[in-house]
């Protein structure tokens, strides 16, 4: 297995798992050409984040995407995990594990404090893995339900 930064050759598998994610996360139909905008955008942005995946005999078998927020308290980044996923079949194999373990490596080399994800609150499963990597609940996350 290896983990890298995602390029732009990535986009069609990263989009497949984001349309997958969407629909077992929150039962969301998301459409593959809104998923592969979506995931272009970021890919040819860097402004807007960046991709770590875990590639597995040249098939993406897991991803994170990285998004930023500015922290007027700490004077810089904070990250965000989103697009958490990992194919099913390699699930419980340390995929997310390594995934956030290369994330962690980029965030101390470039010294951001802190790195959040906010979670569906019936994704039972997810708060599970998140809690034995070590991550705490610190929050709740609000939001203006919009038609998508």
């Amino acid at each position: 297995m290896i983990i890298r930064k995602a390029k732009l050759s990535d986009v069609i598998k990263i989009a497949e798992n984001n349309i997958l994610l969407a629909k077992e996360s929150e039962d969301l139909d998301i459409s593959l050409n809104a998923a592969l905008s979506g995931v272009r955008s970021v890919l040819c942005d860097k402004s807007k984040g960046f991709y770590i995946v875990a590639e597995d005999n040249g098939n993406i078998i897991g991803e994170i995407m990285i998004t930023y927020e500015w922290s007027d308290w700490r004077s810089k980044n904070m990250w965000w995990i989103q697009s958490a996923y990992v194919k099913k079949p390699f699930r419980k194999k340390g995929v997310f594990k390594k995934l956030v373990k290369e994330i962690r490596k980029i965030a101390d080399e470039k010294e951001i404090d802190i790195i959040r994800l906010y979670v569906h609150n019936k994704n039972k499963t997810a708060m599970s893995v998140y809690e034995k990597i070590g991550m705490e609940k610190n929050y709740s996350v609000y939001e203006f339900p919009l038609e998508i």
